[in-house]
């Protein structure tokens, strides 16, 4: 692995990227762990970022901002999926922590979503809980935009759920409302509150909510790709 540094400059555009992860392509987990001298988990229970923040050390990922891209200069976002031994995902992938108030004007054009997903390089990872994190292999990557069907499918989601969010009905929504795109809690545990809006257009205080692609919108790109 003479050949994989972390900790690289920024990629200087699309194709220098894409071959950065090329590069990872068939390495253990384990292996690029050592080579970047970053401290493994004894799982990802409490480290659902780790594996992304790995491989950005190879990339050369330097946005600190959750609300830019991985890649702000190339406007491309990193996603990393785990995979069965099929080749289809084991859980939702997301996006970006959804905005409960202050929405006024906010439109699907405008949105974090959007802008996130507009240029996604996507990295699986075998996710089977059997194979030990270390060993656990990198597959080859990815670089995807919404044709204009799934962004169709995104934007009508985001509308929908929005619509309840603006509404006061945040605590109405589940992880069933939305076709390919979902709205589910994300906080490190139930005192972690933040500000909403109520049925009554009163302020109150819920968990954090995170925009979700469903399994199946990313089965379907994974399979479109890899022609599985």
């Amino acid at each position: 692995m003479t050949f994989l540094s972390p900790l690289l400059l920024p990629p200087e555009n699309e194709q220098q990227l894409f071959e950065r992860a090329q590069a990872l392509a068939g390495f253990s987990l384990g292996e690029l762990a050592i080579h970047a001298q970053v401290p493994i988990p004894k799982d990802l229970k409490r480290d659902k970022g780790w594996v992304g923040i790995l491989l950005e050390r190879f990339l050369g990922a330097m946005a600190r901002s959750k609300a830019k891209q991985d890649f702000p200069e190339l406007g491309i976002e990193l996603k990393t999926i785990p995979i069965d031994a099929a080749g289809k995902p084991l859980e939702t992938t997301f996006v970006c922590v959804a905005p409960l108030t202050g929405n006024s004007g906010v439109t699907w054009a405008s949105s974090h979503v959007r802008h996130k997903l507009a240029r996604v390089l996507w990295i699986a990872v075998e996710g089977e809980k059997k194979i030990p994190l270390t060993h656990r292999r990198i597959s080859s990557p990815m670089v995807w935009s919404p044709n204009a069907a799934e962004e169709e499918m995104l934007r009508r989601d985001w509308e929908e759920l929005m619509d309840l969010i603006v509404l006061g009905h945040v605590e109405r929504i589940t992880a069933s409302h939305g076709a390919v795109l979902q709205l589910r809690p994300k906080a490190a545990n139930g005192k972690a509150l933040t500000d909403a809006i109520g049925e009554q257009g009163q302020p109150i205080l819920t968990l954090p909510r995170g925009f979700y692609l469903k399994k199946n919108f990313t089965g379907a790109l994974l399979a479109r790709y890899f022609l599985i």
